[in-house]
C-alpha cells in the first residue's frame, strides 16, 4: 500500500512515484527519522540539528560539510529541511537500497544457474563437482560430499535456492 504523500519536486513525476513505493510503515519510520533529527520541533531540520544528530552517529562534519549536505536536500533551498524534503531523500535512498538487494538478488540466482545444470532448482554433488573442476578443483568425492552437507541445512541432500543463497549471504558478512 502507497503512502498518500504529495511530494513537489524539480524534476517532474520522480517525487510522487517515490512516494508511491513508500509503504505506510517505512512513511511512520521516516517520520520518527524526521522527528529525532527535528530537536526544537519547528517542522525543519536547521544545519545545527543535522549536525547534532551526525555527532550522535559518531561522525563530526565540519560547518562546510553540514552546508554541502543541507544543499544536497534543501530543495527550496530555504536553508533547512522540511519533512517533504526529508522524505525525499530518505525514500531515494530506500529505492535504492532496495535496487540493490534486487541486483545482489538476480547475480545470486544466475550464480545458482550455473550449478544447477539441469534447471530442476536443486544442486546436487554431481552438478558441484562438475562446477569445481570447471573452477580447475580436482576434488575428491569426500571433499564433495563435506560440501554438500555444510550447505544443505534441511538434509535432503540436495542444495536448494534458499541454501545457495544462505550459504553466499554468509560467506560475504
Amino acid at each position: 500500500l502507497g503512502a498518500a504523500i504529495i511530494l513537489p519536486r524539480r524534476n517532474g513525476g520522480r517525487a510522487a512515484l517515490l512516494s508511491r513505493k513508500l509503504t505506510e510503515s517505512q512513511l511512520a519510520e521516516i517520520r520518527e527519522s524526521f522527528a529525532l533529527f527535528d530537536k526544537n520541533g519547528d517542522g525543519s531540520i536547521s544545519a545545527e540539528e543535522l549536525g547534532e544528530v551526525m555527532k550522535t552517529l559518531g561522525q563530526f562534519p565540519n560547518a562546510d560539510e553540514l552546508q554541502d549536505m543541507m544543499r544536497q536536500v534543501d530543495e527550496d533551498g530555504d536553508g533547512t529541511i522540511d519533512f517533504n524534503e526529508f522524505v525525499h531523500m530518505m525514500s531515494e535512498r530506500m529505492l535504492q537500497d532496495e535496487e540493490n538487494t534486487t541486483r545482489k538478488e538476480r547475480q545470486m540466482k544466475r550464480a545458482f544457474a550455473v550449478f544447477d545444470k539441469d534447471g530442476n532448482g536443486l544442486i546436487d554433488s554431481q552438478e558441484l563437482k562438475r562446477v569445481m573442476e570447471s573452477l580447475g578443483e580436482k576434488l575428491t568425492d569426500q571433499e564433495i560430499d563435506e560440501m554438500m552437507r555444510e550447505a544443505d541445512k534441511n538434509g535432503d541432500g540436495f542444495v536448494d535456492y534458499a541454501e545457495f543463497a544462505e550459504l553466499l549471504s554468509g560467506a560475504q558478512t
